[in-house]
């Protein structure tokens, strides 16, 4: 039966998304395809944001950390506040200079912003290399539900080559119109499924209510509500938990795919909007460490002890078919939606951002081919990351904030700052990611800053280098300064005409 339900949630929304997609699109573009002919309106919007937002991490990943170390899950109620409150004052600012400047990716940004082409490219890079550790968190996630679905048939290596293959088959059917629908009915289960679960699970557990619950596990793990966590040698203190929320709020909206979000908007309030109702969404993540903390209490026995798969097993282990069907069938809506996007996202970078500078005469419909061709290479090499993997999810994604973390401090200075200049960007990139990833480096953090994100840290030694930099060396024309300029009043409500591209190759 589980299986049955599983294949009708998954296969009945993926029709119904590729249909709504060809149904809404104009063209056959890469323009149509990367950022939906930018129409998306504040309902559909709030469903594409919010599907970027609330992925397989939120569920999986957040019970399965609330369940292996209890208090530190609490990142996520900090990490999604802080990020739309900087969303509400960047996004707009985004949205204005993808519409105006005519822009696609965010390398696009990047080299008209710092009247760079060679820019683009590096940024174009460095965003695909972030996503692509994205979609692993992706990846995990669609093979342990594959696992389930299938009764434990197929081996982890083929789970995640079936999970990967199905995400390239979405995405290469689909477009941003057609995973913002998935993202819709996702969103929609999603919460009906934690409503159900958090309505059932004291029965479940021998607690008299859910907040009953939150008291026998204190009782049973003295010290899980509390940071550190139940391992009180742990470095998931509150320094831990301050810098990494704050390494996630700077990094979530200079993620490239994030960026052709906030490009696909049909006006700046409808972005806006979103920003200031968003958080109360995050609410649910009560919820889900309710169940971390129940599965837990149930002695749930995960395959392998992996984490990841805490709340699935105690699903398995406390519910019939059918429910252990529906929350299968929308955790795999839960990471095929947000999976596609991040493929897309990347394929559109390297076609328009790494490939065409060197190849001028692309024309459009064979940048779009080259994406979707790039994508099946960038799937591959997250399976390859995937592969042997046991790491949890929200810790791989907090190494993929870190990657990304490294193109903030360009971001943030462009709209506040115009003399901030494209080697000024290079070289903070540069010095960021030595701080980020050279041993010795790590080796300073561990002993001198134990508890600090190191993302955090190499994002703060990147915006000091990007500042210096750029202060002895020529800036950028006023022509470029123009991408970054602050948004006026009348951008908000009125879309207005986007100007042609000018990121010249």
């Amino acid at each position: 039966m589980k299986l049955a339900i599983v294949l009708v949630i998954v296969l009945g929304t993926v029709a119904g998304a590729i249909g709504y997609g060809r149904r809404t699109a104009r063209t056959t573009s890469v323009s149509e395809w990367a950022v939906g002919g930018r129409r998306l309106g504040t309902l559909i919007f709030w469903f594409m944001n919010a599907g970027e937002v609330y992925t397989t991490f939120a569920v999986l990943g957040i019970s399965g950390y609330a369940w292996a170390l209890g208090a530190p899950a609490y990142l996520a109620f900090c990490s999604v506040s802080l990020s739309y409150a900087l969303g509400y004052w960047l996004m707009p600012k985004i949205w204005r200079a993808g519409r105006k400047k005519g822009l696609i990716t965010q390398a696009d940004f990047f080299a008209a912003r710092f009247d760079a082409p060679w820019l683009g490219v590096v940024a174009g890079l460095v965003g695909i290399a972030a996503l692509v550790v994205y979609v692993q968190i992706q990846l995990v996630s669609l093979s342990l539900i594959v696992q389930l679905a299938l009764g434990g048939v197929l081996s982890t290596t083929a789970a995640v080559i079936v999970a990967a293959i199905v995400m390239l088959a979405f995405v290469y059917l689909a477009g941003l119109r057609s995973a913002a629908f998935a993202a819709a009915v996702k969103d929609v289960l999603m919460v009906l499924v934690v409503i159900l679960l958090s309505a059932t699970v004291a029965a479940k557990v021998g607690a008299a209510s859910m907040f009953d619950v939150f008291r026998l596990a204190e009782q049973a793990h003295p010290g899980i509500g509390r940071l550190p966590g139940v391992d009180p040698a742990s470095p998931t203190g509150p320094v831990w938990l301050m810098t990494s929320a704050l390494n996630v709020a700077l990094g979530n909206w200079v993620f490239p795919h994030l960026f052709q979000v906030s490009y696909a908007a049909k006006s700046g309030q409808a972005i806006r909007r979103n920003a200031v109702w968003q958080p109360l969404y995050s609410l649910a993540y009560f919820f889900i460490i309710l169940l971390g903390f129940a599965a837990l209490l149930a002695g749930t026995k995960p395959a392998g002890g992996n984490l990841n798969g805490a709340l699935l097993q105690f699903v398995t282990d406390k519910y019939p078919a059918w429910i252990v069907g529906l929350v299968a069938g929308t955790g795999f809506l839960l990471a095929l939606a947000p999976g596609s996007v991040l493929l897309l996202t990347s394929g559109s970078l390297f076609a328009r951002n790494v490939v065409t500078p060197f190849k001028k005469n692309l024309d459009d419909r064979s940048a779009l081919l080259l994406s979707k061709v790039s994508m099946v290479g960038f799937a591959a090499i997250a399976v390859w990351l995937t592969l042997g993997q046991s790491k949890s999810l929200v810790d791989i994604l907090l190494y993929a904030y870190s990657a990304i973390g490294m193109l903030a401090p360009a971001v943030f200075l462009a709209f506040l700052w115009r003399r901030t200049t494209a080697v000024g960007v290079l070289a903070g990139i540069v010095v960021g990611f030595v701080a980020l990833l050279a041993p010795f480096a790590k080796n300073v953090w561990a002993a001198h800053l134990p508890d600090w994100e190191p993302g955090l840290i190499a994002m703060a030694i990147n915006f000091a280098v990007t500042v210096l930099v750029s202060l002895v060396t020529p800036g950028p024309s006023e022509h470029a300064i123009a991408v970054g300029l602050a948004l006026r009043a009348e951008d908000v409500t009125s879309p207005g005409p986007a100007e042609p591209v000018t990121v010249r190759p």
